[in-house]
């Protein structure tokens, strides 16, 4: 899809190291546009961009603009950046990353995922699925594939699978032609300020999609079920565990090495359909849920459902997602991005499910202090089936807010309300500490969070 516009513009892009932006920034360096963009440091998603020949300035100055005619900024990106200060100065077209994505998936038929949590294993079952067909998507998603070792993909075709994050409002300014909402949380409040405000702008999403589009929505939510109620026009499907879905999931099944389930699809005017026996090797209702929208979309615009079970069968996973990154005397050790008590609930059910007899120890980074202040309760409630939670320091990624509360009674109410062992530790090296001297045999370890804990798993056996 190489597309001839804007040769005399320059796009910066400031944040270029985070997944959304890297895999924008991708996308449209292989469409033809002239693309640079800077970050604080090099990270994993900068080697990426590298390797693609996009320039890259490490540290945030306004000389790196010099040359740059249009600015798109992450939403991590503060109003004092130099940069954007800078670019304010010389009057440059300023683009959040969700308004400058709406311009360039406008040229698409597209699939726009959303949602509070099951966004990306969304958006990547969907491009599993696609890959098994002559249909060439691009695909842009908020973590990296393990199939295409990267976050996005320049697809041949006029087709476009991709995640579109809610954290900013943005997503809004996507004009989708297919969309799938997984379910709405309270998430994003500093943002935001309300759930009312968080629905309206999901009721404001949905009621875009066009008369030849669909919607595709979870009902097992209670905040989606609610926002059914305020939707004019019924241009949508439902999906989910409750009998009342129009993709009806029955007969789950779950082992150690996959989920299987049946899917009954009962849509108007048309004969009934079953499913049978579809396979995903993930854990967790959560994730056959997000299977079952990945189905629900393929099937409606005409992937026949051998080809959409052997995407699923045949699905090597998203990194951060479960993801096993070493075994040490008999125990298994994980890397999970979950950092919202939903998802660290789902994905402790699903690995308490499947893994019965296993003792499961979940070693969990809070990530931001708003978000810790505004979920408090709802975290210490979260890790009931866990036997043991190892909590870390917060990862602050830059708020300057005071805690305002005791952490070592935060500590204690998780003891109290998940009814867990727990231990405080101060760094890795306490960590590393802890491992060796208390786990071996046959137990799940589980490094949760969305800061430094995925390189702090992934640098334990350096360390012990």
């Amino acid at each position: 899809m190489k597309i001839e516009l804007a040769k005399t513009e320059i796009i910066h892009f400031v944040g270029i190291g985070g997944i959304g932006m890297s895999g924008l920034s991708l996308i449209m360096k292989g469409m033809g546009f002239n693309v640079q963009g800077s970050d604080i440091s090099n990270n994993k998603n900068i080697d990426r961009l590298k390797k693609n020949k996009i320039k890259i300035i490490i540290g945030h100055k306004k000389k790196n603009i010099e040359k740059a005619t249009i600015l798109v900024i992450s939403s991590a990106i503060k109003k004092n950046n130099p940069e954007l200060t800078q670019a304010k100065k010389k009057q440059l077209p300023i683009y959040k990353r969700g308004e400058m994505l709406a311009h360039i998936v406008s040229l698409t038929k597209n699939i726009v995922v959303t949602g509070s949590h099951g966004k990306t294993t969304t958006t990547s079952l969907l491009a599993a699925i696609f890959s098994k067909t002559k249909l060439d998507p691009t695909i842009i998603n908020g973590g990296v594939l393990n199939s295409l070792k990267n976050s996005a993909k320049l697809g041949k075709s006029d087709w476009c699978v991709l995640e579109a994050d809610e954290s900013d409002g943005s997503f809004v300014h996507i004009p989708p032609t297919y969309s799938i909402v997984t379910n709405i949380d309270r998430e994003h409040m500093d943002f935001y300020k309300s759930m009312n405000d968080l629905k309206n702008l999901f009721i404001k999403f949905i009621n875009k999609v066009p008369s030849f589009g669909k919607s595709f929505i979870c009902i097992d939510d209670r905040n989606n079920n609610e926002l059914l109620k305020n939707i004019k026009i019924k241009n949508y499907y439902t999906y989910g565990t409750n009998p009342k879905s129009q993709f009806y999931i029955k007969n789950i099944k779950q082992v150690k090495e996959f989920s299987e389930f049946d899917l009954l699809i009962k849509l108007p005017a048309k004969k009934n359909i079953l499913i049978k026996k579809i396979r995903i090797p993930l854990l967790g209702i959560h994730n056959i849920r997000n299977s079952t929208a990945a189905v629900a979309v393929a099937s409606t615009i005409g992937i026949p459902k051998q080809i959409i079970k052997k995407g699923l069968k045949e699905f090597k996973g998203v990194q951060r997602r479960f993801s096993k990154i070493f075994t040490y005397r008999e125990t298994s050790f994980y890397d999970d991005y979950a950092h919202h008590p939903t998802e660290i609930k789902e994905v402790l059910n699903g690995v308490r499910a499947a893994y019965k007899e296993n003792e499961i120890i979940c070693v969990f980074q809070p990530h931001r202090i708003s978000r810790l202040k505004d979920l408090k309760k709802e975290f210490s409630m979260s890790f009931k089936k866990a036997d043991t939670v190892i909590l870390c320091p917060i990862y602050v990624a830059g708020e300057k807010l005071k805690l305002g509360f005791n952490y070592n009674n935060f500590a204690k109410d998780i003891i109290r309300n998940s009814k867990v062992k727990l231990f405080l530790v101060n760094d890795q090296y306490q960590l590393a500490k802890f491992i060796k001297n208390n786990i071996y045999g046959k137990k799940i370890v589980i490094g949760m969070g969305a800061g430094s804990i995925s390189n702090w798993m992934r640098e334990l056996p350096e360390l012990i």
